[in-house]
């Protein structure tokens, strides 16, 4: 049903592309948008998770200087049936995650120092396995492809407010139509694309359970999350406030209502679903049971960090 459900907006998403289109400029304007469509999609398709990644400041990490952290990633991706993700850390106290990549095979996790340091061993595997869950759903090009459908449709809205829409035969809105069009398309585009990046966190919540074994573990730590990203300021996603859906918990803000606007699903009932899917799998649930590696010694920056060999994470992971 969730996936039913995206194809639907993403349908949706395309027709509203393509009436902004014919607004202005006809048929030839649907042409002329598709293809203006194509190439933006293009090229987040090859360079959305380099660009993300940079603007975050995420560092690559490896067995050596994350042994802990890089682990959990490792095994996981191997319950998942997935190849080995880049692994990445974000300086960031704001606890959060997020994945990114165009498929599996050129995937990248990233979590936040405020994570690694917040959460216990448990509740960051289930963390990592929503994440997997997105990249093996292929969530992180569905989200890559509204996203740029939405600011394209907002680009060419303007457009045509600018310039004035289409006045020939081909134009099927009429003067009236045309200025609802541009005020509305925006708007309507906007809604789509926070509704499916609600729909595939519930994916990812329930495969990501699955994946680790336990939803409860997935279930703390987005309370956990949640409680304190209304709290922490994350001041690279204030400055970039586009690329919130990416995260497991929004960043952005302490609203806590489930509606058009919010671009995560409602915490509560996320916990809720998940509580409801342990109670499902009863007997059925399995221990995570990876053990950091024995590292060898570790250069870089994070050699001296609470997650590299040069020191222990105090906590439960002590």
């Amino acid at each position: 049903m969730n996936y039913l459900k995206t194809a639907i907006l993403l349908a949706g998403m395309t027709a509203l592309f393509m009436g902004v289109g014919a607004v202005i400029g006809g048929q030839n304007g649907m042409l002329i948008a598709f293809v203006m469509a194509l190439g933006m999609n293009l090229f987040s398709y090859w360079n959305s998770d380099k660009m993300v990644l940079r603007m975050y400041g995420a560092q690559e990490v490896d067995e050596r200087t994350a042994p802990e952290y890089y682990g959990i990633v490792r095994e996981l991706a191997q319950r998942a049936g997935l190849p080995m993700p880049r692994v990445y850390v974000i300086d960031n106290p704001q606890p959060n995650a997020f994945a990114t990549g165009r498929n599996p095979q050129n995937a990248a996790v990233a979590a936040s120092t405020g994570l690694l340091q917040t959460l216990s061993r448990e509740e960051i595997a289930g963390v990592m396995a929503h994440e997997l869950a997105h990249i093996r759903n292929h969530d992180t090009l569905i989200m890559t492809i509204t996203a740029t459908f939405a600011g394209a449709i907002s680009m060419l809205a303007n457009f045509a407010m600018f310039f004035g829409g289409s006045r020939d035969r081909d134009n099927p809105f009429g003067v009236v139509g045309t200025l609802v069009m541009m005020i509305v398309a925006p708007l309507a585009a906007m809604v789509v694309q926070l509704a499916i990046s609600r729909t595939r966190e519930y994916a990812a919540d329930r495969a990501g359970a699955e994946i680790c074994g336990q939803p409860m573990w997935l279930a703390s730590a987005l309370a956990k999350i949640s409680s304190a990203a209304h709290r922490i300021p994350n001041m690279e996603a204030e400055t970039h406030p586009a690329t919130a859906h990416i995260f497991i918990i929004n960043p952005l803000s302490g609203a806590r209502m489930d509606n058009l606007f919010s671009t995560h699903p409602n915490t509560e009932n996320r916990i809720a679903a998940l509580r409801e899917l342990a109670a499902q799998m009863g007997g059925r649930t399995s221990s995570f049971t990876a053990e950091p590696a024995t590292p060898e010694p570790a250069t870089g920056s994070w050699s001296t960090g609470p997650w590299g060999s040069g020191g222990r994470r105090q906590g439960p992971w002590g």
